[in-house]
């Protein structure tokens, strides 16, 4: 059964320019002789819709477009694609009488054949399907025509296949019944699971066990395909993938771009394939570096992208930050759509302007230095009289002062945001995610932007990132290395006051990344991070507190690009106003 496995960049609500990308990319899969052809989860209206789905007319629109896609662009073969559906269901356990379904839509020659309906929606970290959509109940099983006669094919979506292994949530769907074993009871030899799963670093290792282990238990085929793009804080990775009945690679798509994989799926436990030359696996063989940089180029692109902007702008400050950020930004837009702004203040060092002038020489951006001297000196002889009078110390009077510091950074964040407004440019923030789980940031100062590109990778991994650019620029779409050696090998820095060093303030990174994992990511208690780590009570007792109480910062950063399993964005729900703390 000659198979279609077609992984696109849908945007959300975009229904009309959606489908008419459907129907191109069908039209070639028809040509290369597709007997089947499989969409993602939520095709027509790109995932994840979120509240539109509540808006009036919306599902509507989705159905009427869904309709005018089977009708007239199903000859022969069959398509399946997912759409919202609008069902009656008078028992439906959590929302009684009408509701709408997650639903995949199968046509054949004009005619609808059968629809079916997700069954297990996933409800923790960014999703919330219980919140929009009626479960299915029913099993369905297709009979596919092919040359050489009918096949039966098994329909599941996204979670049905996953059941929460993939991201540690397995125990939600204990007593829930398993579609995959009710598909093969009905009869199915091959299962197609169309899919929204966003990108986390290692889980599509996690992905591919798991669709082994489907095929072996069962002995049935397993074709799985994955939308592309970036919606909003998520991005979605493509990398289809297929396995004959004994586990057995049959073929893969690419990453983080469109794709027709066309893939031979044979008669289970009966066709004989010769696996000598197994097709490779980019999910397995590509770097993790790799991998992180091409999902947050993609992120960063279709962010612009789909919110209708076409430049940004950065400051550079000389350090390993807004350096990896600029490249990104180069590698999703190119040269000419990046501006950087370099800002030198009187506790720059004599490097950093040097720094960000050669990031920005070896990146072929234009790069303009706004010296912030003397607005921080007007702002200052105008706070400090205020100051007298409530007998407090002039800023700078003493040191360290914090009053002093931030109001650098929130004069470049004037500066950065005054540019944006003039040029229409949108700023990135350029801070990772260790200096946000600490709140080692200024809010209303470097935390100003509307897109932050970094804010989910650690610090370490944003060395990572930068020594892997360097070594591989040319996979990277880049010209030359990017980021400037003495970039990556001086201390890093704020530089907002005298001879300042980030581990005056914060552990270094090897201690500081591992027990931001294991509190925001893993979710452990204090005292187990100690007896699993060996770290001392007292200073991992003050970074969790840190993240704690720096959660009103982080409910004011922007958008940010989610790449590893809890991410401060839509998927993690804690509260500002609160006081456990976990020992």
């Amino acid at each position: 059964m000659r198979t279609a496995l077609i992984q696109f960049n849908p945007t959300v609500g975009d229904l009309d320019a959606n489908t008419a990308r459907m129907v191109e990319m069908l039209a070639e899969a028809r040509a290369q002789g597709a007997e089947l052809a499989v969409f993602p989860e939520l095709a027509v209206c790109g995932y994840p819709p979120r509240d539109l789905l509540l808006h009036e007319g919306f599902v509507a629109a989705c159905v009427k477009a869904a309709k005018r896609l089977g009708e007239e662009h199903s000859a022969g073969l069959t398509l399946v694609f997912g759409c919202p559906l609008p069902v009656d269901r008078e028992n439906a356990p959590h929302d009684p009488g009408r509701g709408i379904a997650n639903s995949l839509l199968a046509y054949r020659d004009g005619e609808m054949v059968d629809s079916y309906d997700k069954r297990l929606l996933p409800t923790y970290d960014v999703f919330d399907e219980r919140r929009y959509f009626v479960p299915g109940d029913r099993a369905v099983v297709l009979d596919v025509p092919t040359s050489l006669g009918l096949r039966r094919v098994g329909l599941s979506i996204c979670e049905d296949l996953w059941k929460g292994e993939d991201a540690g949530f397995a125990s939600r769907y204990l007593r829930a019944p398993d579609p995959v074993a009710a598909l093969v009871e009905a009869g199915a030899d091959t299962i197609v699971s169309p899919s929204a799963s966003p990108f986390v670093l290692g889980k599509g290792r996690r992905h591919r066990d798991i669709l082994i282990a489907h095929a072996a238990r069962h002995r049935v085929n397993i074709a799985a395909v994955n939308q592309v793009g970036g919606n909003d804080d998520l991005v979605f990775d493509g990398h289809a993938a297929a396995y004959d009945a004994r586990g057995h690679p049959l073929g893969f798509g690419p990453g983080f771009e469109d794709a027709i994989t066309i893939v031979d799926i044979p008669l289970p436990m009966r066709d004989q394939i010769n696996h000598a030359d197994r097709p490779i696996d980019p999910v397995l063989t590509e770097a993790d570096e790799e991998l992180l940089f091409r999902a947050l180029v993609l992120g960063t692109r279709d962010y612009l992208r789909k919110t209708a902007h076409r430049r940004v702008l950065l400051g550079l400050s000389g350090g390993i930050d807004s350096a990896v950020t600029c490249a990104i930004a180069v590698a999703a837009l190119g040269p000419d759509n990046v501006l950087g702004v370099a800002m030198p203040g009187k506790y720059s060092s004599d490097h950093a302007l040097a720094d960000a002038n050669d990031l920005a020489d070896r990146l072929g951006v234009r790069c303009v230095t706004v010296p912030i001297a003397p607005p921080f000196e007007g702002l200052r002889e105008t706070i400090d009289p205020a100051l007298r009078t409530l007998d407090e110390h002039p800023l700078g009077a003493e040191l360290p002062d914090l009053a002093e510091q931030n109001l650098q950074s929130r004069a470049r964040g004037a500066i950065l945001m005054a540019i944006s407004n003039r040029t229409g440019a949108l700023l990135l923030t350029t801070g990772n995610k260790s200096e946000l789980a600490v709140g080692y940031c200024t809010l209303y100062g470097d935390m100003n932007g509307g897109l932050s590109v970094l804010s989910d990778v650690p610090k370490l991994w944003v060395y990572r990132l930068a020594r892997w650019m360097n070594a591989h620029h040319a996979d990277a779409g880049l010209a030359t290395p990017p980021i400037p050696a003495s970039t990556i090998e001086k201390p890093p820095s704020a530089e907002l006051a005298p001879d300042q060093r980030d581990d005056d303030s914060l552990p270094p990174y090897d201690v500081l990344d591992p027990i931001v994992e294991r509190y925001v990511e893993g979710k452990q208690a204090a005292p187990t991070i100690v007896a699993e780590t060996g770290f001392a009570r007292d200073l991992v007792a003050r970074i969790t507190r840190l993240i704690d109480i720096n959660e009103y910062k982080r409910k004011q950063t922007p958008v940010g690009i989610k790449v590893t399993a809890v991410a401060f964005g839509s998927g993690r729900r804690v509260p500002i106003a609160q006081r456990w703390r976990s020992g």
